[in-house]
């Protein structure tokens, strides 16, 4: 299996979807509504979806979904940018280990593709599953604050986008049996559903707090979920001893770690910019606001 262009193509999908998602939080109103620009961040994200179900067609969901989690990184210097700040030592520390970390596992892993193909009941089981989880999740949202929120909210989104991908994943195996082919099986229509429920867990995120409270949590949470569901219906499997399995894990684990970190900075940011300014005034002459004083802003 040729690893570049699937790569390639899951950086490039990764880069459309941060400028998409990060276009359609800034065009969303303060309840969640959408205005003209949104259906622009709609586009450019569609776009997005096209390269990494292209890319899934040549490769595997190992490959594929932790290069996807590079979006939170694009996403950290254009919402600088957007808010005329500059990214802390802390942000751009935890970025670069990001990267590498993905950038380890993708080479240490060589993900190697499965002949196997699910039944259709197993996609059908798999979807039920997700939106019980997901019933779960909206209703626990309305029982804590509204970074938390943001943070279920989003957890949901990635929740249903994962499962978006391992259906993607699924609808192109069944193409090179015919383009028709994929109308007769139930993935293709499961997709619409949870793709349909993404976008609005997505909306509910984005009306509770700022992106980087929610994304990251999106970023985590589809890749964690498309990639055992690759493992465990897929039969996809790394190239990989017992020590290199090992390091690898713990590769994994780090990047995901390190995007919950990029999370929790980007919610002590908001709220010092929430904070009295008496507070604020102290925090400009050395007090810190629960932690170490921040430049840039």
């Amino acid at each position: 299996m040729h690893l570049f262009l699937p790569a390639t193509l899951a950086v490039l999908s990764a880069l459309l979807v941060a400028t998409g998602t990060l276009v359609r939080q800034r065009s969303s109103t303060p309840t969640g509504g959408i205005t003209r620009r949104w259906w622009l961040g709609v586009l450019i994200a569609a776009g997005g979806f096209a390269l990494q179900a292209v890319a899934l067609g040549l490769g595997t969901l190992l490959l594929v979904q932790p290069l996807i989690v590079l979006s939170v990184l694009f996403a950290l210097p254009m919402e600088a940018y957007l808010d005329h700040r500059r990214l802390t030592f802390q942000e751009w520390k935890w970025g670069i280990v990001l990267t590498l970390c993905i950038a380890a596992f993708v080479l240490i892993a060589m993900p190697t593709p499965s002949e196997s193909s699910p039944g259709p009941w197993v996609f059908v089981g798999t979807v039920v599953a997700v939106l019980v989880v997901l019933a779960g999740l909206v209703v626990g949202a309305k029982f804590v604050s509204l970074h938390y929120r943001a943070l279920l909210f989003g957890s949901a989104s990635g929740l249903l986008t994962g499962v978006q991908s391992f259906l993607v994943k699924g609808v192109t195996t069944q193409m090179g049996e015919g383009i028709a082919h994929i109308f007769v099986h139930p993935e293709l229509y499961l997709i619409i559903v949870v793709a349909g429920g993404s976008v609005w867990a997505q909306q509910l995120a984005f009306a509770a707090h700022d992106l980087q409270t929610s994304f990251p949590a999106m970023t985590v949470m589809e890749p964690a979920v498309a990639m055992a569901l690759g493992v465990l219906l897929l039969g996809e499997r790394a190239d990989v001893d017992v020590v290199e399995g090992v390091f690898a894990g713990g590769v994994l684990i780090l990047m995901f770690y390190a995007v919950v970190v990029l999370a929790k900075h980007a919610a002590a940011r908001e709220t010092e910019f929430e904070a009295p300014p008496e507070l604020v005034s102290a925090n400009a002459t050395g007090v810190s606001l629960g932690g170490t004083s921040r430049a840039g802003h």
